[in-house]
This record gives C-alpha cells, sequence and structure tokens, in this order.
C-alpha cells in the first residue's frame, strides 16, 4: 500500500511542475506586452519638454522581436497640432545573420514615419529638453545594439512660422537603408556603415543621398553625396520670396553636393542649379525699391546665366574645422562666371570630393 501511494505522490508531482511552468510562461506571455506598453511610455514621458503615448505592443517572441504601434511624440510648447514624431508601426527585431559574426544586434523597421518640426523664434530662455533628450529616449526602447535601420514611405516635414512668409518643407515617400552601424562586419575599414536614401522633395524633385559613414565616432567621419533633380523652382518661392525678394513663375531647380569629413574636419561642395527659369512680373506692389531691385535681380540672371544650356549655376566650396565651416566668396563668384561665361556646369555630382581630402586636414 505505501507503494502505492509514493507511486502516485511520485506521478502527481511529475505532471505538476510542468503544468505549473507551462502556465507561469502562458502567464508571462499574456503579461509581458502589458509591461513593455509601460515601459515605453513611462521612458519616453520621462523627457523634459515632451509628451507620448503609445496604442498597442506586440510581442513576437519566436523571432526575437517586438513591434509598437502607433507610438507618438509631442513638443509640450508646440503651438502646431502636429506631433514632432508619428511612428504608426516599428518593428524591432534581433538581427539573426549577425550572430554568425558574434554579435547580438538588432533591426529596426519604420513603417510610414513621420517627423514634424515646427520652428517658431522665441525670446524665452530654452529649455533643457533638446535633440538628444529623445533620440537616447528612443535608442533606449532598444535592448540591444542597434545594427541595420530602415524606413519605408517616410515623410519630413519643416516649417518656420515666425518668418514672413511662412516657409515650409518637405520631403515625401522616403526610403532609407543604413547597414552596419555596429560595425559586425567591416571592422577595418574607416567607413564602415553605409546609407541610401531616396525621396521626393517638394516640387516633385527627385532626393537621393548615399555614402559610406563611421557613426561610433563621436563626431561621424563620413564620405557623402546629395543630389536634388528636377524639383519646379516655384516650390521655393518662400524662401526666394524671403531672401532675394523675387518670385519664380516657372523652372527648374536642382542641387547637388559632396561632403567628407575626417576627425571633425570637413571638406566639400554646395552646387545650386537654376534652369529655364522665368520671374514674375509684378505691377507697382512693394514700391519702386522692390521694382529696382527685380529688375537688377533678373538683370543678373540674364547676365550671368549660360545662354546654351540657359542656366544660372554656381558651386559654393565649403572647408574647415565643424565648428567654424566656411564658404569661399571669392571662389563662389568666379564660379558663376565659370558657369556663364566658361563652362556649363554639368547636372549631376562632380565626383571631386573624396574622403581623403579631408583626412589631409
Amino acid at each position: 500500500m505505501g507503494n502505492r501511494k509514493s507511486r502516485r505522490r511520485y506521478k502527481k508531482k511529475r505532471y505538476t511542475w510542468p503544468i505549473i511552468i507551462i502556465t507561469l510562461v502562458i502567464a508571462a506571455r499574456v503579461a509581458l506586452p502589458y509591461v513593455l506598453e509601460n515601459y515605453v511610455s513611462k521612458t519616453l514621458n520621462n523627457i523634459p519638454g515632451y509628451s507620448a503615448s503609445v496604442e498597442d505592443v506586440d510581442v513576437r517572441l519566436w523571432r526575437g522581436a517586438y513591434k509598437i504601434e502607433g507610438l507618438i511624440l509631442r513638443k509640450e510648447d508646440s503651438r502646431s497640432d502636429k506631433p514632432m514624431l508619428n511612428f504608426p508601426t516599428s518593428d524591432i527585431s534581433i538581427q539573426w545573420d549577425a550572430l554568425l559574426d558574434g554579435r547580438i544586434v538588432s533591426v529596426i523597421k519604420l513603417h510610414n514615419p513621420e517627423f514634424n518640426y515646427i520652428f517658431i523664434e522665441d525670446k524665452k530662455e530654452p529649455q533643457e529638453a533638446d535633440v538628444e533628450d529623445w533620440t537616447k529616449a528612443l535608442t533606449s526602447l532598444v535592448p540591444i545594439d542597434i545594427n541595420k535601420l530602415t524606413v519605408h514611405n517616410g515623410k519630413a516635414n519643416f516649417v518656420e512660422l515666425s518668418s514672413d512668409p511662412k516657409i515650409s518643407m518637405f520631403l515625401e515617400q522616403i526610403s532609407l537603408e543604413a547597414t552596419n552601424l555596429s560595425n559586425v562586419v567591416n571592422r577595418e575599414k574607416k567607413l564602415p556603415s553605409r546609407l541610401d536614401l531616396t525621396a521626393v522633395s517638394m516640387g516633385g524633385g527627385d532626393v537621393s543621398l548615399r555614402g559610406n559613414l563611421n557613426i561610433l565616432k563621436e563626431i561621424p567621419d563620413m564620405d557623402m553625396e546629395f543630389a536634388l533633380k528636377k524639383a519646379n523652382v516655384t516650390a521655393i518661392n518662400d524662401l526666394s520670396r524671403r531672401y532675394a525678394g523675387v518670385d519664380f513663375e516657372s523652372g527648374t531647380f536642382e542641387l547637388y553636393s559632396e561632403v567628407a569629413i575626417a576627425d571633425a574636419y570637413l571638406k566639400g561642395y554646395i552646387k545650386p542649379m537654376f534652369i529655364n527659369t522665368k520671374l514674375i512680373e509684378k505691377n507697382d506692389e512693394g514700391g519702386i525699391f522692390k521694382k529696382l531691385w527685380e529688375g537688377f535681380v533678373g538683370l543678373f540672371k540674364f547676365v550671368l546665366k549660360n545662354q546654351g544650356t540657359d542656366t544660372l549655376a554656381t558651386r559654393v566650396p565649403l572647408e574647415g574645422d565643424l565648428n567654424n565651416v566656411k564658404s569661399g566668396v571669392l571662389p563662389t563668384i568666379f564660379n558663376i562666371f565659370e558657369n556663364a561665361w566658361i563652362d556649363a556646369f554639368r547636372g549631376t555630382v562632380d565626383k571631386d570630393i573624396e574622403f581623403e581630402d579631408a583626412q589631409k586636414h
């Protein structure tokens, strides 16, 4: 009899512990999304000067990932209804192929993210909160180092409300891929990380930004190329009206640039191009001095444009310490005349700035 009772007791314990363990695992799995949602909300709401909300957190243990739905970050003193950050879906997961290189790192995928920067000139003392505050908070949501970042169909808006006229610029349909951010591979390479971005600008221009970086340094080293092609020039009328006092009726605006940074020393250029542009002829709006200025700008554009390609362009060189970057005035003026009378600028990145050019200094 004693042996039978012992066997029954043993069998009961044998099944009891697995049931308890399974129950605890299920309970933990059910509770984990709520725990994570509370952690995400608490982390974001600890940023001084900002408030945040999260719609939902979905855990996917089978692939070592969790998804944040409806992450919104607002600046508390903003006069705009738009949040600064609106991330409908953020997918954070382990990069399994990086395990072969001996590192545990993560991949972040942002779907339809929106960034809104509303600038209002204010004479009040600046708040303690800054970009570093909320970027640190966002990265703290990822438990391990980020090695790959992708953005699908993103949007970025910049609005300056204090200007007259109001300045509004945007990029949409942003597609971005940044790889090897934690330097898992190519560890001996000076610029181990890669960034590729495409987007559509205001005026329907095609934007591309690509190059290599080393973001592990406090001031990242980089060798980057930027191109903005075939944008309708009327889209920058707010800028041209504010800084030059003129409006464009038609034409195309393009912008090309190369930048190399090595040990906080920058070398590069910016090349703006105005192609087949026509200024709006105004009646007496603004008085005689405004009419004289617009006439001078029109004459300047006619004399200094390349008549063969109907292009007004220059190349502005940039060089110096990052705390004191300067553009050369005389080279800029010379490049205007060179484009007009000597050799028309090509509508492309010149590919004559290398990382080694910045390294020399």
